[in-house]
């Protein structure tokens, strides 16, 4: 009689279907966990091309980001950089001074003022110019023709690689007191304006600079997550009756909302960095009492005055605010169900 090889029965299907586990959780001699994942030292083995590639912008990081930031330790002395030939052998004989440099600070009015600039600065980059890149993404993306959409995206782009002061230059020929635009007030007999040097318009200047500069540079990412979305959704929105507008809302901003939540993680990161070299090179022209940020703050405190511990602090309390800022927007967007900069 002969005996079938077939099993009797389902328990007995997944039975034989199981594979053997050895001791101590590993599935073969590959060293694969019972989880599926791999083990360390196969995935240095498998990715040790990839580990090499990065490792130059590895040790980049490490001595132009990470090693500075032991330079802080003057924020708590009175430094002097003259003490010794060498800067670094400096710090060790600058005297202590503990919390003196914050609490001149925090009594300080221009820097309550350069806090003041930069928070209204960062707000008004916030509203007007982080949806700016996203409405042009979108029109661009909605072009037919792809000649059309790529002479127009490489013109958005350009000023991207215009210096600052090639910018404000070509501001100034536009909006200055001799510019295009007081000329023409005057030829049609009005009275010309100088929006270059007025305090009261200078930090809407300053927006406009960055979105003519910049605006190009963000439709790349967004346009880069448009190419990813199916165009099938699309096709079966228009089926269902949704117009053009409904499947914007309801397909589009859909497949941005992970690439808008993680740059707006790192905006909020960057709030207190607004443009260092655009405003510098016209705080003369308005005055520091509308120009003046944390960075120029610094720069004229630590470079041009010589107080080096007094400025390390300024710069100190705005590295702690930028990192607790990213902290806070990296758990709203975790919130939002976005993986934001780092996961859960």
């Amino acid at each position: 009689m002969s005996h079938s090889t077939v099993p009797r029965s389902r328990a007995e299907a997944d039975e034989s279907g199981k594979t053997p586990v050895a001791p101590g959780g590993a599935t073969g001699p590959q060293g694969k966990r019972s989880s599926g994942k791999l083990g360390l030292r196969v995935r240095l083995r498998r990715d040790r091309v990839l580990l090499l590639m990065t490792l130059p912008a590895v040790v980049l990081i490490l001595l132009f980001n990470y090693v500075p930031i032991l330079g802080n330790v003057v924020a708590f002395q009175d430094y002097d950089p003259y003490i010794s030939d060498n800067g670094i052998v400096a710090i060790f004989h600058s005297p202590w001074v503990g919390l003196e440099n914050f609490q001149r600070l925090f009594e300080d009015s221009a820097f309550w003022e350069a806090v003041r600039n930069t928070l209204v600065l960062f707000f008004l980059q916030l509203v007007l110019y982080f949806p700016i890149p996203i409405m042009l993404a979108l029109l661009i993306n909605s072009v037919v023709r792809p000649r059309i959409r790529a002479v127009s995206q490489a013109i958005l782009y350009l000023p991207h690689f215009f210096s600052w002061v090639l910018v404000i230059a070509v501001f100034q020929q536009l909006f200055g007191g001799a510019g295009i635009l007081s000329q023409l007030l005057r030829h049609h007999g009005y009275d010309g304006i100088d929006i270059m040097t007025d305090p009261e318009t200078f930090k809407f200047l300053i927006m406009a600079q960055s979105v003519w500069k910049d605006a190009g540079w963000g439709i790349i990412v967004f346009l880069a997550a448009l190419a990813s979305v199916n165009p099938d959704l699309y096709e079966a929105a228009a089926m269902d009756g949704a117009n053009r507008w409904r499947r914007m809302w309801h397909v589009t901003l859909p497949a941005l909302r992970p690439v808008i939540a993680l740059l707006l993680v790192l905006r909020v990161g960057d709030a207190l960095t607004v443009g260092f070299e655009q405003i510098l090179l016209q705080r003369d022209a308005v005055g520091p009492g509308a120009s003046e940020v944390l960075d120029t703050f610094v720069w004229w405190n630590g470079v041009r005055n010589q107080d080096f511990g007094y400025a390390a602090a300024a710069g100190l309390i705005k590295g702690v605010i930028s990192l607790g800022l990213v902290l806070v927007a990296n758990k709203v967007a975790h919130l939002m169900g976005e993986q934001g900069v780092y996961q859960k």
